[in-house]
């Protein structure tokens, strides 16, 4: 049976990669928004094309984030039992 501990530590690693994820997809997009800067030479849809990304990546990741959370509170009351506050 998984402890406390270990449902907390795999929470933080896991909320950790949603994170680093969200980082590296906008730093993505942010080099595709200037590649189409240089080479097609439209400024605005750099731009509309990184905000447009942006977004997208970071409601999934909020998403991604609540939903982990929700999932935490549940194996949380599996280990812990009727201790855990609801």
């Amino acid at each position: 049976m998984t402890s406390y501990s270990d449902v907390q530590k795999a929470v933080s690693v896991e909320r950790r990669r949603v994170w680093a994820a969200w980082f590296a997809g906008n730093l993505l997009a942010l080099f595709v928004a200037s590649a189409i800067n240089v080479f097609a030479g439209i400024p605005l849809l750099a731009v509309a094309v990184f905000v447009v990304v942006f977004a997208l990546l970071t409601v999934a990741a909020y998403r991604m984030h609540t939903a982990l959370g929700r999932r935490a509170d549940r194996e949380r009351r599996q280990v812990l039992g009727e201790d855990y506050p609801a």
